[in-house]
């Protein structure tokens, strides 16, 4: 028998003992790779709908019986796709399954002609589920309402999935995807880096507009971001948004800043790039200021910078995200500042959560904040306390990290200095 080292593939042994316990043959997913579900359990990226099958192992696993390349097979089980022609020859040797069937291997033209492209789609997956055995699957929530009933008309059992056991099992990275997770965040930093020099080649007009080294051209967001956006992309990453917020803009976490940036003001600069070609983000918060900010925007920054030690001290595989979310809270509250900890009804001072998992999606599993649940080994999140206040503005600090046996292991490498010089 074949040896398989799994130490980089997703471990979905959560998901097989969950279909094992409600008595059900298989995990079924209809859906593009921009589905972050569909392109962690089938490793694939297409740009268009296909089929993923997980089917639970009985002792050994299932792929090691149908593929005699080791590197495909999963803790937990085996991974089937049906694919069209066009993708079939990629999918086999990029993917993560076991074995790669073609809308074709089961007579869809046939098929097609005596049923519609409908009916013939649901038939060929009703013969696509049979060849490995399974009449009964567990869907997500919003799996394709057509294909469910489809299947079902043809007598297999779909029974949505609601307990998030795919997605909690993305929450826990592989090495390997570690790996991209950190490439992405030295791609971040050097976009940070870009960011941070046209601030710092600015000028100061008499307005306290920022100009664009010695031209009349005001240095705006828009032009901060062009910056960061086309660094990305020299680095093969890119961002469909980010955030370059100044002033009354910065009051307002989620606000992405527009027009002339300000001296004397708080400017922060949120990135989230994505790896063109592994689709892991990173992200990475910094606040900065061109001349002199005002003395609250300083307290306010080391009380930040407090708040983020005393996060990453609490970060343990022995603790809970919201154990950390309080470490944040405690600091602030303290120092007298709202937190929605404090008052739930506050709409300055810290008025959102510590952090986030990170992974294909920017905003995943785990969370740390009030009722964040045990964080574990290989997690990657975001540690990103700030405050904020619109007659002052906001600030904000931001470094991801991996949870390790020993605490945690920061995967960001960029300095934290509030003045630009």
């Amino acid at each position: 028998m074949t040896t398989t080292d799994r130490s980089d593939r997703p471990d979905l042994s959560e998901l097989a003992s969950f279909l094992d316990s409600e008595g059900l043959d298989g995990y079924l997913l209809d859906a593009a790779s921009e589905s972050s579900d569909q392109r962690y359990l089938s490793g694939f990226d297409a740009p268009d709908p296909f089929v993923s099958l997980f089917v639970p192992s009985e002792g050994e696993s299932e792929a090691d019986e149908v593929d005699s390349n080791p590197e495909k097979s999963n803790a937990g089980g085996s991974i089937f796709l049906l694919v069209s022609g066009l993708e079939y020859g990629r999918a086999q040797t990029e993917s993560h399954a076991a074995e790669v069937s073609r809308l074709a291997d089961f007579d869809y033209r046939e098929k097609r002609e005596a049923h519609g492209q409908d009916e013939a789609t649901h038939r060929v997956l009703t013969e696509f589920l049979a060849s490995h055995d399974v009449a009964s699957v567990a869907v997500p929530p919003r799996f394709p309402v057509g294909t469910a009933d489809g299947l079902r008309d043809l007598d297999v059992t779909v029974t949505p999935e609601y307990n998030g056991v795919l997605t909690e099992a993305r929450a826990t990275k592989t090495p390997a995807e570690i790996e991209s997770i950190h490439v992405a965040q030295r791609a971040n930093e050097r976009a940070m880096a870009a960011a941070e020099s046209l601030l710092q080649g600015a000028t100061v007009g008499e307005d306290r507009i920022l100009y664009q080294g010695e031209s009349d051209d005001p240095l705006t967001a828009e032009a901060v971001k062009t910056v960061i956006e086309t660094t990305l992309l020299e680095e093969g990453h890119s961002l469909d948004e980010t955030i370059v917020a100044c002033g009354p803009d910065a009051a307002d976490p989620h606000n992405r800043g527009s027009g002339p940036l300000e001296a004397n003001e708080a400017i922060i600069i949120d990135i989230f790039p994505r790896g063109r070609a592994s689709n892991y983000h990173a992200d990475m918060t910094r606040t900065f200021c061109v001349g002199d900010p005002p003395k609250e925007i300083e307290r306010r920054y080391e009380v930040t910078e407090e708040a983020l030690q005393a996060a990453l001290d609490a970060v343990s595989p022995d603790t809970t995200g919201e154990v950390v979310h309080d470490a944040v809270c405690d600091v602030y509250e303290r120092e007298g500042y709202d937190t929605l900890r404090s008052d739930e009804h506050t709409e300055t001072g810290f008025i959102h959560s510590t952090g986030h998992g990170v992974g294909l999606d920017v905003h995943e599993l785990p969370r740390l904040s009030a009722g964040g649940g045990d964080l574990e080994v290989g997690q990657v999140i975001t540690i990103e306390p700030g405050l904020y206040d619109p007659a002052i503005g906001g600030v904000r600090i931001e470094d991801l990290v991996v949870v390790t046996e020993e605490g945690y292991e920061n995967l960001t490498d960029y300095p934290k200095s509030l003045v630009i010089d």
